[in-house]
């Protein structure tokens, strides 16, 4: 029950009530939420208070809410350790989850002046521009575009992007992958890419761009891409020094 003599917030108390129920999984995936005026009955508190309760959820990503339907609880996000280089696809089996990939655009094509800074080409050099939908158990989780020196990647297709392209850039052209700069910030979801990964107008993605090194130092890719920020998180350890 709600506490009213603690010193902790009563929607607090009622927000981590539920969503210790969403953890223990009491609470599954696709499980409706009482309704307002059930859960201020309940716990006898105001609905004002249950209302609270539930935004924060909702903001969180633990609720989402379907109008004239009601509240339901969200899938888990997937998470994603920051320490250590690893693909998508190698990511994804880490977890114990399907990877999957739809090819959205594939060409080679001259850079723009941008790209060609980042990946130290001389004006005539090509690259890759490839452009997929990244899967999680068939569920889309990221658009990805890449963008790779044809130098580097010769003979590349769409058929080898069917499988991890860092395993085939390792073991079928022996070069070793050193090292990566990666920046993550939040905006809004682009036009473009709502049909793609399925979410509304106007909802938050995070942006990430990895810059990625050969152990020589040469660029080897630039990636940039749309992650869903109701569905993938990142998390980093941090050790005092």
């Amino acid at each position: 029950m709600i506490d009213k003599h603690s010193p902790l917030p009563l929607y607090y108390q009622l927000e981590e009530r539920i969503k210790k129920s969403i953890i223990s999984e009491e609470l599954q995936p696709g499980d409706v939420l009482p309704s307002e005026r059930e859960l201020s009955e309940n716990y006898q508190i105001s609905r004002m208070t249950v209302r609270q309760a539930i935004t924060n959820l909702v903001n969180k990503g633990y609720l989402y809410r379907e109008k004239g339907k009601g509240t339901f609880v969200s899938s888990q996000k997937f998470e994603q350790n920051l320490q250590g280089l690893t693909s998508f696809t190698e990511d994804m089996k880490a977890r114990n989850l399907v990877p999957g990939s739809k090819l959205l655009h594939f060409e080679i094509s001259p850079a723009i002046e941008e790209i060609k800074e980042w990946l130290s080409l001389e004006e005539e050099e090509l690259i890759y521009k490839i452009k997929r939908l990244r899967l999680a158990n068939d569920e889309p989780i990221a658009v990805e575009t890449s963008y790779l020196p044809v130098k580097l990647i010769p003979g590349l297709t769409p058929d080898i992007l069917g499988n991890s392209l860092y395993k085939y850039i390792e073991d079928d052209l022996q070069l070793s992958i050193g090292h990566a700069a990666q920046t993550v910030e939040a905006a809004i979801v682009r036009d473009e890419d709502i049909k793609h990964l399925n979410v509304n107008k106007n909802v938050p993605v995070l942006l990430i761009q990895r810059e990625t090194y050969l152990e020589d130092g040469t660029p080897l890719e630039i990636v940039k891409s749309s992650y869903r920020a109701d569905r993938y998180k990142f998390k980093i350890n941090i050790e005092r020094k």
